[in-house]
């Protein structure tokens, strides 16, 4: 079974080309100067529209994760068990993310992680290993 689309949006278009090219990018404010994630037209905190596109380090610490042994959706059946996670970016915005390549004895909240890219359908999403 296919898995679902990616949901691909005027506004969050540049973030998936940079995906697709293996990279991370979070928006920053130019007026108050926050990082954010998910992408979107206004900054959430000041609601300036003169935003930017940042490239990340890519790297990130574990805020919490789960091991899925039976997935919601069928799709998904043939990769269980796996592990979804919400990292936060040293440049400070959080994303709920894939860990890949992991160990049960090495995820922990608090674990560091490298971004790397992941195939998904016809398309690069970010994932996370833990480092």
């Amino acid at each position: 079974m296919k898995k679902p689309p990616l949901l691909r949006t005027p506004t969050t278009a540049e973030w998936w080309q940079a995906a697709d090219a293996q990279h991370l990018l979070v928006q920053t404010c130019n007026r108050c100067g926050e990082a954010y994630h998910y992408p979107r037209r206004l900054c959430p905190t000041c609601w300036s529209a003169e935003t930017a596109w940042v490239t990340c380090t890519g790297l990130a610490t574990v805020v919490t994760f789960s091991v899925i042994h039976r997935p919601g959706h069928p799709a998904w059946e043939d990769e269980a068990p796996y592990c979804v996670a919400i990292v936060q970016l040293d440049e400070g915005p959080r994303l709920m993310s894939r860990i890949v390549g992991w160990e049960q004895a090495d995820l922990a909240v608090g674990a560091r992680a490298r971004a790397e890219s992941i195939a998904y359908n016809e398309s690069q999403i970010p994932a996370f290993r833990i480092i």
